[in-house]
């Protein structure tokens, strides 16, 4: 087993500021947080330059696309590497390649390529499934036509299936009562979004096991005084996480200042599409062309069609827009993302025993100087 350290001016562990600080990272796992002077003379040291912080890595659930890919399109092990391989150069570590609302045959093939890009590569973590159990009437840019209801055989796919993590995007007032239930039994994490549900159709939904809101505020009924809807429910609820799209586009600042109030645990998702890391300004999703214009991924009817947004810039503008303390911004993007997904013991934090998923970046303006999955360090270069 090799050993090697990581010496930075500042270590955030996921909780607490260490300052001159050295990680000491034995294979895949983190032996120990130690004085940067008190390291042994024959351990390789890597001192990171001046006024670096080594972070916990990035952990995105909501990753439609990268690197010029996008996962619908191609729900392959060689479309996932290039999609991970390109948002580890914005300090993702972790993430759910993310299928958005299509037909059973393409969540079957998504579900075995996801399965098989986990046994040579430990930044898959699972699958998002964001859809097709969604509402018509808050499709966003996903395909009316493959909407459904889902029936025995859908629930039977997602059930037996062996990806890793399981998350679902679903609208509870779609579904028949006991899907959620039989979902969170089996163990899959279930989200609400793309939905018209109600406050109280909300409400029922996380009492029967839903964890989670996808991209609250947007492909939702907005706050209102006699219509409290699933916005408010996501507020008041210790016991869920929701995710923000903090791009400056999808969700005004304001907005996401009173979620950041709200009882429950915000989390960056960049919904990111194929631009993020890639050298095409446009794609195409269901035979339609979409282009990146000013920061916005816009079908030709101006509807968004997720984002061109990277996790280090989520945490750059949580900081800028909602000014918010740096170190709350990486938490966002790690540790409560890490417990969404049940990997709260193993991932998300700098702790001893923990995977040794971890970010080098410069404060100031964001720029991820490496990363590291599993105690390797990453082969793609830096990036401001």
């Amino acid at each position: 087993m090799t050993r090697h350290a990581i010496i930075a001016d500042v270590v955030f562990d996921g909780d607490t500021l260490h300052r001159q600080r050295a990680v000491v990272v034995a294979g895949d796992r983190i032996e120990g947080i130690l004085p940067s002077g008190g390291l042994s003379a024959d351990l390789p040291a890597e001192r990171l330059p001046q006024g670096a912080w080594l972070a916990p890595g990035f952990i995105d659930v909501q990753v439609n696309g990268g690197g010029d890919v996008l996962f619908n399109e191609a729900p392959t092990p060689e479309g996932i590497a290039r999609i991970a391989a390109a948002h580890r150069r914005f300090g993702t570590t972790g993430l759910l390649p993310t299928l958005i609302t299509d037909e059973r045959a393409k969540m079957r093939r998504a579900l075995a390529a996801v399965a098989e890009a986990r046994r040579t590569d430990p930044s898959v973590l699972g699958i998002h499934l964001e859809g097709p159990f969604i509402s018509p009437e808050r499709p966003g840019v996903h395909h009316p036509r493959f909407i459904r209801t889902p029936d025995e055989d859908d629930l039977g796919l997602i059930i037996e299936a062996d990806p890793g993590v399981r998350l679902v995007t679903l609208a509870p007032e779609r579904v028949p009562r006991d899907t959620i239930r039989r979902l969170a039994r089996a163990g899959v994490r279930v989200s609400l979004g793309h939905t018209s549900a109600t406050y109280d159709e909300a409400r029922q939904a996380l009492a029967d096991g839903a964890t989670g809101f996808t991209h609250l505020f947007n492909a939702m009924p907005p706050l209102a005084s006699r219509a409290p809807g699933p916005i408010a429910a996501a507020l008041e609820s210790r016991e869920c996480w929701y995710g923000l799209i903090v791009d400056g586009v999808h969700v005004h600042p304001a907005m996401l200042k009173l979620a950041l109030r709200g009882l429950g645990r915000p989390m960056l998702v960049t919904d990111a599409m194929p631009p993020v890391g890639g050298t095409r300004a446009t794609f195409t999703l269901y035979d339609q062309e979409i282009t990146t214009q000013d920061g916005r991924c816009l079908r030709a009817d101006g509807t968004l069609a997720g984002a061109a947004l990277d996790m280090a810039s989520a945490v750059r503008n949580c900081v800028t827009m909602l000014d918010i303390p740096l170190a709350e911004a990486l938490r966002m993007a790690s540790a409560h993302p890490a417990d969404f997904l049940g990997l709260g013991l193993e991932l998300g934090r700098i702790r001893p025993g923990y995977r040794a998923d971890l970010v080098a970046l410069m404060p100031d303006g964001m720029a991820v100087l490496a990363t590291w999955v599993a105690g390797r360090r990453s082969e793609t270069g830096p990036q401001g």
